[in-house]
């Protein structure tokens, strides 16, 4: 006898709706923090380099300078330096931290140490401090030459600013620590040039100044 009980319709798969991932959040956009550091530095070399050239010959008036390398040329650059570990840029981290603590650590020397120093040795000591920051600007300029025209050139030629100073203090010879002081001129003029062709840049969207 045929069985009453009717088949199971057959019934199509169910097919899962399409699972949208979550769309995660946007970090926010970082400033740019280069035009900073080179601003910072550049200021502070500018106005110490007035007086290692002998373009301001009043030595009392070098005072000026401790603030700057304090609070500019130290603090502001050494923030900047923290701001481009966050994004990730080792190259401007190392230079940003590292000569936002020469002008701090400049500041000390001048205002603490130079005075406690004998008299007849302390070229010696001030010497060897500018001969180290040579040795460190000399393997960064090398680095460098990775970075665009603007940036080989900066540190080129703050390279030979710490050298001709070390040789000056050294060998306690006039003329080289004033060639010392006419290339940190320049060596701020070339610094203040990026950071303002970067702030530009960033401000208006497009390339203002070439950086080569």
């Amino acid at each position: 006898m045929p069985s009453t009980t009717a088949a199971p319709a057959a019934t199509a798969p169910v097919t899962p709706a399409a699972v949208v991932p979550a769309t995660a959040p946007q970090a926010p956009r970082l400033a740019n923090p280069g035009p900073l550091g080179l601003a910072a530095f550049a200021l502070t070399t500018f106005v110490l380099s007035l007086f290692n050239s002998g373009l301001i010959t009043n030595t009392a008036l070098s005072a000026v300078v401790l603030p700057l390398a304090l609070f500019y040329g130290g603090l502001a650059q050494f923030v900047a330096g923290l701001m481009e570990f966050r994004r990730g840029n080792t190259f401007a981290t190392t230079a940003f931290v590292s000569y936002g603590a020469f002008w701090m650590s400049f500041a000390g020397y001048v205002k603490f140490v130079v005075p406690a120093l004998p008299a007849d040795q302390a070229h010696v000591a001030t010497g060897w401090f500018l001969v180290a920051w040579f040795v460190f600007t000399a393997y960064m300029a090398i680095a460098a030459l990775k970075l665009d025209l603007a940036h080989r050139l900066l540190f080129g030629v703050l390279a030979l600013t710490f050298l001709f100073l070390a040789l000056g203090d050294l060998s306690q010879v006039t003329a080289l620590g004033r060639v010392g002081g006419l290339l940190g001129l320049l060596c701020a003029g070339i610094a203040w040039y990026v950071s303002f062709a970067v702030v530009a840049e960033e401000t208006w969207g497009r390339r203002v100044l070439p950086l080569g």
